[in-house]
């Protein structure tokens, strides 16, 4: 098994000019376990769905599925691969298509329902029937909607710091695919360290949080970029058009919401009023609401801890995580 986070953190420290560039389905960048593609068609085109399926030395006869956040892909999950398998847990993680190493269309009509469907489809051709469904981020909207569409399919749903707490339509102007795809554009490895650093960890940049930016970073000095910049606009839309908060209260599975206190994350908060913006993101009051609206959640508060939980707080993370996949 290689260790991912060891080697870019190395890089991480290396001279910047020096970090590769990566092309859009990150060829030459390492994951930590074997990756492999569930090869499909959807909206009349040829896809490829990368994936990790990670096998325990002692199988306990259950299967987690993590689903990686907006700016992150499958790689960053490895910590807690390692922590499930450790369990006895088979532990499944795609990058869903405009993700990672899956394929990056140039015409795609991204949907939390279409990614949930590539999804289910994926689980049916490994014949898994049954999964804990883990979602990180946006990650957190797309398990939501798994939850609810395949209830039969899904044994427990956890979000760790979810997105989509709020419908961010009335406070944030809707801004169109153009501007997005512009400001995607712009997009450089320091601007990703800016943004993480400011919206994750409240100003303060550690070099283990290099680790989560190398294959973002890597983009923007390909060739390739201009097709990932789109893939990134058209999934923001997604997320700002395709709110999952009004379905909370249809979930029907057991719910554990880990939620670290200091986030104050809301997509598109630079194009909201400057006063709005600042009520946004509220996460201490939004994880209490979504705890009440969700009929069988369970709320662990994580005091101090921002957007990433599973990399600034592991222990308190892995312990609530772990209990709620006991029961």
């Amino acid at each position: 098994m290689k260790t991912i986070f060891g080697i870019l953190i190395l890089a991480g420290l290396c001279a910047r000019a020096e970090l590769p560039s990566y092309d859009a389905e990150l060829t030459t960048f390492a994951y930590p376990y074997d990756v492999k593609f569930f090869e499909f068609e959807g909206q009349q085109q040829k896809l490829k769905m990368a994936y990790m399926d990670v096998t325990p030395a002692k199988p306990n006869g259950q299967t987690v599925m993590l689903l990686h956040g907006k700016n992150f892909s499958g790689f960053y999950w490895e910590p807690t691969i390692r922590l499930l398998t450790d369990k006895g847990y088979r532990v499944v993680v795609p990058d869903q298509i405009g993700f990672g190493k899956s394929t990056k269309p140039s015409s795609y009509q991204f949907s939390f329902h279409g990614l949930a469907e590539n999804t289910k489809r994926w689980l049916d051709h490994l014949q898994i029937g049954k999964v804990a469904v883990v979602g990180h981020s946006m990650g957190g909207m797309l398990a939501a909607r798994f939850a609810r569409m395949y209830p039969e399919a899904t044994t427990k749903l956890v979000l760790v710091n979810p997105i989509g707490l709020e419908d961010l339509r009335g406070p944030v102007p809707y801004t169109g695919l153009a501007k997005a795809y512009e400001q995607e554009l712009k997009t450089t490895a320091e601007s990703i360290r800016e943004y993480q650093k400011q919206a994750y960890y409240a100003g303060e940049w550690k070099p283990e949080y290099e680790a989560l930016i190398g294959a973002a970073s890597g983009w923007t000095r390909h060739k390739d970029y201009p097709k990932v910049a789109w893939n990134a606009a058209l999934t923001s839309e997604m997320v700002y058009t395709q709110p999952v908060i009004q379905e909370f209260p249809l979930i029907k599975v057991r719910t554990l919401l880990i939620i670290g206190l200091r986030d104050r994350t809301a997509p598109g908060r630079h194009a909201a009023d400057p006063k709005v913006a600042a009520t946004l993101g509220d996460y201490p009051k939004l994880g209490r609401a979504a705890a009440r609206a969700i009929p069988k959640a369970k709320l662990v508060e994580l005091k101090g801890v921002g957007h990433v939980p599973q990399l600034e707080s592991f222990p308190e993370y892995a312990k609530a995580l772990t209990d709620f996949l006991a029961l």
